[in-house]
């Protein structure tokens, strides 16, 4: 991407208060660190031997944050060495060092710790809050305490641990939103089972894509889900996926849907509540001690390049970072109500589990944001008192489009910040947020993903919010932006976002890749020892960040990543279609445009039938968000001479990028089949919609 300079500054949307400021939890990080490590930026940028929040000029709040960035990328041991004090990580066993290895991805965090994330969740357990909040489209809101939850979790983890389940072993889950998901994954925490979950709105094809790459032994499956006030029964795919997944020992049936679902319905079975009354027990005996990088979860790629790999993730490192990210970025205190708009089948549904550890209670929603009206989550803010609200931009973007002023038809005053991710927030929603919801709310937008399972660039509760910018890189993240040949470039160029350092929460492997060839091929293969993201990326001299989008082919629908190669695997199985290639465009507005383009087989006409045929299949096979919202043919489909698909060149071309930074025609197999993509660009105005 050629490099642009902007020198406009953006309008100013929010402050944060001097008593916000002073009550955050970074501010009390940065006291704490005054009196411990005492870094030597201290003095400088605050004037005090021990930082006083009360006495400190919040004014100069940029220069201070941007003082403690520079620290904890230059001395990342130290930082992260602070992070387990601050928050008193428990472990019962010491650390022999911080960081040691030769570089990523071969570093090694805290060795000779044992710990276990689970531990840490229920230390935050209380009388006086609920654990969990959850509502989904056909009942009323339902209030899970505690003690309820450290009961369930306890009874699930002792049922698993009778089935002959140990640490290292996987136990997979096709769930929706519902706190079922939430005790079984806690369960497998405290044991040190490896817990990975799917969203049950994908097709058998797609969940088998990702669960028979790590053989799991238990299976936890809902009958069916409801979604946009309709009923979807999936017990035919639960018996689908148990003979795609020959390594599944047990199933675990929630009924979901009929609540009269019995297990003998099904091969080896056993319904939730019987699997809880068979292991009752009041709370967890002992919580497994776990090396730091032993695996918590899995979590997938989008598919881009084939099936979908397996990112395998740490109890220590992703409990560092969501201890860092929620305390000091997010600032989410003990009571407060947490939500964020999720699947299990998309890392942020992890991440809202991860809120327990700051003692706030989560609030899940399953089903559809725009059911009956898209005022259904503001309908729930207000009824369940939300203080962190989260979604995905295109939420945000479909509410301003739609004309909402959910601040006047809701009483949104508990909403102390919205969070934005899975795609860039445009400056046109951040307006809408501050004009139709409220000008007090702190807007943090962030980005990060399934590769760390938490936000690179995000929210600072010291830092004002700008028009169209996320706040801040956070703390312990060495990002850059760098141009083609790996250089770093200056402040309002546009580059590839890298990270020049480990972090905790990057993954400790690729599941079945014991040579690390995936792995390093993912993310370290342009630039070894330097990590590339894959998003293009624009550093401001005022410290923030803005992200224009994948510099690969990945798509991105309703903030949910979806991988090219999941649907070129549905479209292979009809005869129709000789070949096809898909991208997605994203307009000025903050919407989008994902056309599929076919290469028809000999004497096939693309009609409404074949249409409604392809939409159907993706559909099926996968998700309704695999669907395109034009189908469209072409003469030919352009590949590489080595045989790869030409999308993200296809892509450039439709945004009208300069043809010689899109495409090398050298490189190409069939370079003539680029004539109609350049033609076809010049007769678009979807840009300008």
């Amino acid at each position: 991407m050629e490099a642009e300079r902007h020198e406009t500054t953006p309008r100013l949307l929010w402050q944060p208060t001097k008593e916000g400021m002073q009550q955050s939890h970074l501010a009390q990080y940065l006291v704490w660190l005054s009196k411990t490590i005492q870094p030597d930026f201290f003095r400088k940028e605050t004037g005090q031997d021990v930082f006083d929040p009360q006495q400190f000029d919040f004014r100069h709040a940029e220069g201070l944050y941007r003082a403690l960035w520079e620290w904890s990328t230059d001395r990342p041991a130290e930082f992260w060495e602070s992070i387990w004090q601050y928050f008193g990580v428990k472990s019962c066993s010491p650390y022999s060092s911080v960081l040691r290895g030769a570089g990523m991805p071969a570093n090694q965090w805290f060795s000779g710790v044992k710990l276990n994330y689970a531990d840490h969740v229920f230390r935050q357990k209380s009388n006086s809050r609920p654990a969990i909040l959850y509502k989904n489209e056909q009942k009323p809101t339902q209030e899970i305490s505690w003690s309820d939850l450290e009961c369930q979790t306890a009874s699930f983890a002792a049922w698993l641990s009778e089935q002959g389940i140990r640490a290292g072993d996987r136990v997979a889950a096709f769930l929706p939103n519902s706190p079922h998901a939430v005790v079984a994954v806690l369960a497998c925490m405290s044991i040190g089972a490896v817990w990975s979950s799917c969203s049950p709105d994908f097709g058998a094809a797609s969940v088998a894509d990702r669960f028979a790459q790590i053989e799991p032994r238990i299976l936890i499956a809902c009958d069916g889900y409801g979604y946009g006030g309709k009923s979807f029964d999936k017990s035919e795919t639960v018996r689908e996926l148990l003979q795609l997944l020959p390594t599944v020992e047990k199933l675990v049936l929630v009924p979901y849907l009929n609540e009269n679902m019995r297990a003998e319905d099904f091969p080896n079975a056993i319904v939730w509540e019987d699997a809880l009354k068979s292991a009752p027990r009041n709370s967890i005996q002992e919580f497994a001690a776990l090396p730091f990088s032993h695996p918590i979860w899995i979590l997938y790629s989008s598919g881009t390049t084939g099936v979908p790999k397996a990112i395998t993730h740490s109890h220590g490192g992703n409990l560092l970072e969501h201890l860092k990210y929620l305390h000091l970025h997010n600032d989410v205190h003990p009571g407060e109500r947490f939500f964020w708009y999720s699947t299990t089948g998309w890392m942020m549904w992890n991440f809202t589990v991860g809120a327990l550890l700051t003692g706030a209670t989560i609030v899940l929603y399953d089903g559809s944001p725009g059911y009956p009206d898209l005022n259904a989550l503001w309908a729930l803010a207000e009824e369940t008192g939300i203080t962190h609200f989260g979604t995905s931009a295109p939420f945000l973007v479909s509410c301003r489009k739609a004309g909402l002023a959910p601040g006047q038809q809701f009483d949104l005053r508990a909403i102390r910040s919205i969070g934005s991710t899975g795609s860039p927030l445009p400056p046109e929603a951040f307006d809408w947020v501050y004009q139709n919801i409220g000008d007090k709310i702190w807007l943090s937008s962030m980005a990060g993903g399934t590769d760390v399972c938490t936000a690179w660039v995000g929210g600072c509760p010291l830092l004002p919010v700008w028009q169209g910018e996320i706040q801040c890189i956070c703390l312990g993240c060495a990002m850059e932006a760098w141009d083609e040949d790996g250089h770093p470039l200056p402040v309002g160029e546009v580059g590839e976002m890298v990270v020049t350092k480990a972090m905790p929460s990057m993954p400790v492997y690729f599941w079945n890749d014991p040579d690390g060839v995936k792995y390093r091929s993912s993310y370290f293969e342009q630039w070894p020892g330097v990590w590339r993201h894959g998003d293009w990326i624009r550093l401001t001299e005022r410290g923030t960040v803005v992200i224009l989008g994948r510099s690969d082919a990945t798509l991105n629908r309703q903030g949910v990543r979806i991988g090219t190669a999941e649907i070129y695997r549905a479209l292979d199985q009809l005869p129709e279609l000789r070949d096809s290639l898909i991208v997605n465009l994203e307009r000025n507005d903050g919407t989008d445009w994902m056309p599929l383009f076919v290469l028809l087989a000999p004497d096939v006409a693309l009609d409404d039938t074949l249409k409604n045929k392809i939409r159907s299949t993706l559909r099926t096979a996968y998700s309704p968000r695999h669907v395109p919202d034009d189908i469209i043919s072409a003469p030919d489909i352009p590949y590489t001479i080595s045989g790869k698909k030409m999308e993200t060149p296809v892509k450039k071309i439709l945004l009208r990028k300069p043809l010689d930074k899109a495409y090398n025609r050298d490189s190409m197999r069939n370079p003539e089949a680029m004539l109609y993509f350049i033609a076809l660009a010049q007769d678009l105005n979807w840009g300008e919609k």
